[in-house]
Formats: structure tokens, sequence, C-alpha cells
């Protein structure tokens, strides 16, 4: 089992190093060439710029059983298709029951966008209690992965 964290802007990084360490589980950081990052524990690609490079990089190496950190839906829904684990930044654990309801709110927001011209509030500033959030689903996805490879 891998985690794969699609890197670009991920803010919880650091906490999913940390908890995969504890469990000795690989980790592998993905990131465009604008975001150039460095680690003590995981391995770093860096994958050319260009239009959801980062993200078909990370759907073509993960595999059944592995982790995927991503706040793209489209990439948890793959990810989910091959048989992985998604969770979202916030510590929301994508599976096969929410994905659709997902996709389907992102794509009315899209169209949302593009029909207004006022511009949408950004996500709210990240609390100390969102990472607490994503640490606590973070583990519980560890755990039921263990379970379910053993």
């Amino acid at each position: 089992m891998t985690v794969y964290i699609d890197a670009d802007a991920c803010p919880v990084s650091r906490i999913a190093e940390r908890v995969a360490k504890e469990h000795a589980l690989p980790v592998v950081l993905l990131c465009d060439t604008n975001h150039v990052l460095d680690s003590d524990y995981s391995t770093v690609k860096v994958i050319g710029a260009g239009a959801d490079a980062v993200d078909i990089a990370l759907i073509n190496l993960c595999h059944r059983g592995d982790i995927v950190i991503t706040q793209d839906y489209g990439v948890a829904a793959m990810a989910l298709g091959k048989g992985a684990k998604a969770i979202h930044q916030s510590g929301k654990i994508y599976t096969d029951d929410n994905i659709s309801g997902l996709l389907e709110s992102r794509h009315i927001a899209k169209v949302q966008r593009r029909k207004s011209k006022n511009h949408l509030k950004g996500p709210a500033k990240r609390t100390a209690e969102d990472d607490k959030n994503f640490e606590r689903s973070f583990r519980q996805l560890i755990e039921q992965a263990l379970m379910q490879s053993e």
C-alpha cells in the first residue's frame, strides 16, 4: 500500500507523511514544476506543467489498495475506479456511494460560475480543527485499508 498525494497546494502533506510513517507506509508526493517540494520521508515526483498532468500521473501510478489524497473529485473518482481509497484534505472520505453526488455538485457549481459575472467566495481559511479532522479520517482510512489487506 502506497499513499499518493496530489501535493500541489495540499495543506495536509506533512500530516499525512507523519501518520504514514507511523505505519511504515511509503508516500509519493506529486507536484508540477510550479510547486517543487522536498521531503525527508516521501518520494517527490515533479511532473511537467500542463493541464491535468499531475492528476494523470497520479492515476497511472496508483493501484488497488493504495490511498490517494486529493481535493479533486475527478481524481478521487478515477482512484476509486482503480480500487484505491481516496480522501479529501478536509478529511472527507470519498466512497462509491458519495462520489457521484460530489461530481454532480462540482458540475452544477461550474455551470453557475460560467453564468455569473460575480465571483464566488473561495473556501474558508483552514483551521487547526480542519487538520484534526483530516488526521482522524486518514488514520481511520489506513486502519480500514490494513484490515482489508490481511
